[in-house]
């Protein structure tokens, strides 16, 4: 997937993590509400901007580093009752290990030791909303209308948890 930044979801400025999908001919979109604090570390990090002292995220980085740990690549699994839940493949000189957590930890994660991005062909499935044909990367306000229509049907309480 190719992370294409986060917006920010009027009137509720809620912010929205937009993904595409790299190989394929469909040309899907995947957005996921997210927090405020999240959207902002992915945005931070895209951005390229570093902070005088390391935040969750980029500490997590660090002691994946001092640990000898890397992160093979992030797969966003599933959604379960408006939940979207993802995983962290890592790898040690112990093995591989799979750590379940919030796509917006692993974006974030992600973004900093820069680890590639994946969404089960389920989920795209399931909840991904197609670009239309002839339609470029700008276009987001599109993707943004098709997502409200999903919003109209689900309450804020939903998301919770």
């Amino acid at each position: 997937m190719q992370l294409l930044g986060v917006r920010v979801e009027l009137p509720a400025n809620t912010p929205v993590v937009m993904l595409r999908e790299e190989d394929g001919d469909r040309g899907r979109v995947l957005p996921i509400l997210i927090g405020i604090h999240e959207g902002s570390a992915i945005h931070t990090a895209m951005e390229g901007i570093t902070p005088p002292r390391p935040l969750t995220h980029d500490l997590l980085a660090i002691m994946m580093r001092t640990l000898g740990a890397s992160l093979d690549k992030v797969i966003i699994t599933e959604v379960r009752e408006h939940t979207f839940y993802a995983e962290l493949h890592l790898v040690t000189a112990g093995g591989s290990h799979i750590v379940s957590c919030r796509p917006s930890d692993a974006i974030a994660l992600a973004v900093r030791v820069d680890a590639p991005i994946f969404a089960s062909e389920a989920l795209l499935d399931e909840v991904a909303v197609e670009v239309p044909e002839g339609e470029g990367e700008g276009d987001e306000e599109a993707i943004l209308d098709e997502f409200r229509d999903f919003l109209d049907d689900v309450s804020p309480e939903d998301f919770a948890g």
